[in-house]
């Protein structure tokens, strides 16, 4: 699990499988605000967002995931649709809350195993006003954005941060993301490339303009993944 920074290029290398080397990653991951929006995702060489069995899980490997943990332990909230849910087979996220965005406020099929011991906003169901009732089991909270028919990333932002959830990571699907980048609620792209060639298919954003982004930093591993981050300017 070796890494080694080429952007800063300090050419540091460290392994990500020991304590120092994960706090190293963490160094390189901190943010300094309290508020802030991060989307985190992985790409194939080819700009798709998924594998060939239609989910990101075929794509990643140990460092991707020890960097999507250092991400989501620094957050208050990760966001991502219900769609990715479904197909992904999510993982409540141990320190910070999940956000699941549903039109419909339809979870059928999720496989999300929730702490009976936990609080009972461990997952948040954002559903806009007009949706029908919400099958919530133990240990989800149903929020409704009021007045709108539309979930916008601002009604989004909005509801989270009225809760003390201001440290927001979107990891998609890819729809997701398009529309927090359209709305330029984006502070921060943190992007894993797979070293892998795969077919067309969904972008993992494919924002309407080009953001105005700056290059902050980049990891490369020895399996050929690299780990890029892109601030806003």
């Amino acid at each position: 699990m070796w890494v080694t920074e080429v952007l800063p290029s300090t050419a540091d290398r460290v392994d990500a499988a020991t304590a120092v080397g994960r706090e190293w990653l963490e160094r390189r991951y901190a943010r300094d605000d309290r508020a802030y929006v991060r989307l985190n995702m992985i790409t194939t060489l080819t700009g798709t967002a998924a594998g060939t069995d239609g989910t990101s899980e075929s794509l990643t490997n140990r460092v991707d995931r020890t960097i999507l943990g250092i991400i989501r332990a620094a957050a208050d909230v990760v966001v991502v649709g219900a769609q990715s849910v479904r197909a992904e087979g999510y993982v409540v996220p141990r320190r910070a809350r999940l956000a699941v965005v549903s039109r419909s406020g339809d979870l059928a099929g999720h496989r999300l195993t929730l702490d009976p011991d936990g609080p009972e906003d461990q997952v948040l169901v954002l559903v806009p006003a007009s949706a029908p009732p919400v099958d919530a089991v133990p240990g989800m909270t149903v929020v409704r954005l009021p007045d709108t028919e539309q979930i916008t990333p601002v009604r989004i932002v909005e509801a989270l941060s009225s809760r003390g959830l201001t440290r927001i990571v979107c990891e998609g699907g890819p729809s997701i993301a398009t529309q927090f980048a359209d709305a330029g609620m984006i502070d921060e792209y943190c992007l894993t490339v797979a070293p892998v060639v795969t077919p067309s298919g969904t972008p993992i954003v494919a924002p309407a303009t080009q953001p105005a982004t700056e290059p902050v930093g980049m990891l490369v591993d020895g399996a050929g993944f690299s780990y890029l981050r892109l601030r806003v300017r």
